[in-house]
């Protein structure tokens, strides 16, 4: 599932993100949802959360 609806994603929900640093090479950084940082229902680049370990980044997948 990807990560550009707002409404598959809640706090608590396993993703892997890109942060905006690593965003030209793609790398993808795991973590539980804490915040949705995006106030819009869809983003074609992924709704931005807070993990809960402080992390911000744009949702590229969500893990089942």
């Amino acid at each position: 599932m990807n990560g550009n609806n707002r409404e598959n994603i809640k706090p608590g929900t396993k993703v892997l993100i890109v942060q905006k640093q690593d965003q030209r090479t793609g790398k993808l950084t795991e973590g539980i949802v804490g915040n949705i940082l995006t106030n819009s229902s869809t983003h074609p680049h992924g709704i931005k959360v807070r993990l809960v370990s402080g992390v911000v980044g744009r949702v590229k997948q969500i893990l089942l």
